[in-house]
């Protein structure tokens, strides 16, 4: 549960339009879609796609490291890793479990023999969409464990986009389509209250100094 009386403590150090901007960009979160993204080598690719996450609402971003272990390029991110959640795993199938118990269907995003255009997509299916990198694209245990494939339909003679282009371009169509559905796509108030409180955290200075004066006076 969270502790009411600290959140107000928090966002009484906020600025009148600092709390509105929470709550208006809140208003517009979803976790109905979730983003995946496998083992990319080039770590500014998964900074940009987590750009694009919080630039069109998409509250978590799933990262699985394998191979590589790198750190969010905070210069790509421009921030956004203060307002997305980032869920890390070490292998494919705790990421796909995870998710899956948390009742999303696997899209894979990549050409293939089922696979739905775009436009055609059914949004109405919580989903977890994975990314892989466009030299390999996803591996084998993805396709295998996907329940859908999706696909950009493409008119040039490249076949395919660099992970954070496509993930913009699928992110932005799907989630438009979802604000402007019957879906109930929102956050739950406990949510947003959740995300109230780390967002002030994030926003303040000296938040440890804070904290403890606060906990001083308000031992739990």
């Amino acid at each position: 549960m969270i502790d009411l009386d600290y959140l107000a403590f928090l966002e009484n150090i906020l600025t009148d339009n600092r709390k509105e901007r929470f709550l208006n960009v809140l208003g517009n979160r979803t976790k109905h879609f979730t983003i995946a993204v496998e083992d990319v080598f080039q770590m500014h690719n998964t900074s940009a796609v987590m750009r694009s996450c919080e630039v069109f609402g998409i509250q978590e971003l799933n990262v699985i490291e394998q191979r590589y272990g790198k750190k969010i390029d905070k210069e790509i991110a421009m921030g956004a890793q203060k307002w997305v959640d980032i869920n890390q795993f070490d292998s494919v199938s705790n990421c796909i479990s995870t998710l899956k118990n948390q009742g999303y269907q696997i899209i894979a995003t990549t050409p293939h023999e089922n696979d739905c255009l775009l436009e055609d997509f059914d949004i109405t299916k919580p989903s977890a969409l994975f990314f892989g990198t466009e030299r390999d694209g996803l591996s084998e245990e993805i396709l295998e464990k996907a329940d859908g494939f999706l696909k950009i339909p493409m008119v040039g003679f490249t076949e395919s986009l660099n992970i954070s282009v496509s993930a913009a371009i699928i992110i932005q169509n799907l989630t438009n389509r979802l604000r402007n559905s019957d879906i109930n796509w929102q956050l739950s108030e406990e949510e947003i209250l959740e995300k109230r409180l780390s967002w002030a955290r994030n926003s303040i200075k000296d938040i440890k100094r804070i904290e403890a004066r606060y906990f001083e006076g308000n031992p739990r």
